[in-house]
């Protein structure tokens, strides 16, 4: 079972002047989740390995309990990626019903962000 986040959209939906510096959106992303694995994985899905997937080219981005992925359509590689039993964090709805077609199910990035801490929610 993984947990598959749709990190463009994740921090898409927080309005903290991630689209400044994205790769460095990105490393806070990743090293929010990756400081909260522990809690994210029991909210969310018990015993889940972390995926989050970026769309773009690669950048330096490391993690000791997330894997980190790029993919020029993360949506394409976040559907490729899903199967039964995976759950999917991400608040497009296109890919949400991608996803349900191959067994996964889906949580809205606003709850990732609300276990991620204060000030890290998108506004309800």
């Amino acid at each position: 079972m993984r947990l598959i986040v749709d990190g463009s959209n994740v921090m898409g939906s927080r309005p903290d002047g991630w689209w400044r510096d994205r790769p460095a959106a990105r490393r806070r992303l990743v090293g929010e989740i990756d400081a909260q694995a522990t809690a994210v994985r029991a909210r969310l899905a018990e015993g889940a390995s972390l995926v989050v997937v970026f769309d773009g080219r690669p950048h330096d981005v490391a993690a000791a309990a997330v894997a980190v992925r790029f993919a020029s359509d993360a949506d394409d590689a976040i559907t490729a990626l899903a199967q039964a039993g995976d759950v999917v964090v991400t608040s497009d709805r296109a890919l949400a019903g991608r996803v349900a077609e191959r067994g996964a199910t889906t949580v809205g990035a606003s709850r990732l962000l609300r276990l991620l801490g204060p000030g890290r929610h998108a506004p309800s």
